[in-house]
């Protein structure tokens, strides 16, 4: 018989961090975005109260983000461990492993950034509805690539070097009207959306040189 976990505590403050429980912390949640700060350092007061409207926005995410702070000038042996040099330093964990992070700070466009951290390399979607809502759901904030009938091994091929620059999906199932709306006649045919331009190309490949260019 399959031993049941029970799924770690929803937060949607921002938790303070310390010797005691900075490791548990990290062990506990999938992701973490920890804020490394000074209470003089007045770049780390401009972002606290960012902090705190993105908390309960990630905390309600399919895969949760949790934000912490430590204060890194009074717990200076974490400081060091986690290679802080500077106020703030900022951090996501992601199973415990730690990636830098020098993305917005306002936090709509943290919120955004964010999410693509935690999103896969690449959504398969299998309807019209489905394409519809990964487009909405994407935003405005980075450009959008859809592979219509392209293998999936290609597309996260092209992820992986791109995941933090911009969504990919591919989609597996639509109908002539999505063709029609996305101007493209045959497949595989990548569509490159662009939401800040109101805009998108298509290319029947190569499809490597189009990333390249929006990049």
């Amino acid at each position: 018989m399959t031993e049941s976990t029970t799924p770690p505590e929803k937060i949607n403050t921002v938790l303070e961090l310390d010797d005691s429980n900075f490791d548990s912390t990290i062990s506990t949640y999938d992701y973490v975005f920890v804020d490394f700060y000074a209470p003089w350092c007045g770049h780390c007061k401009r972002l606290a109260p960012e902090l705190d409207v993105a908390a309960p926005i990630l905390a309600e995410l399919k895969k949760p983000i949790v934000i912490a702070k430590v204060n890194a000038d009074k717990y200076t042996r974490l400081a060091r461990k986690h290679e802080v040099d500077g106020f703030p330093t900022l951090k996501i964990y992601m199973h415990g492993v730690p990636s830098d992070y020098y993305g917005p700070r306002k936090a709509e466009l943290l919120v955004r950034f964010l999410r693509k951290f935690v999103a896969p390399d690449v959504t398969i979607l299998n309807s019209d509805s489905a394409i519809r809502e990964f487009v909405e759901e994407a935003g405005t904030h980075f450009p959008i690539f859809i592979g219509f009938g392209l293998n999936e091994t290609v597309m996260s091929n092209l992820a992986i070097k791109y995941k933090k620059k911009a969504w990919f999906s591919v989609a597996s199932d639509f109908s002539e009207d999505v063709m029609v709306q996305y101007d493209f006649d045959k497949i595989p045919t990548l569509v490159s959306i662009h939401p800040i331009y109101n805009d998108h190309t298509i290319s029947y490949g190569p499809f490597e040189g189009i990333l390249w260019r929006n990049s």
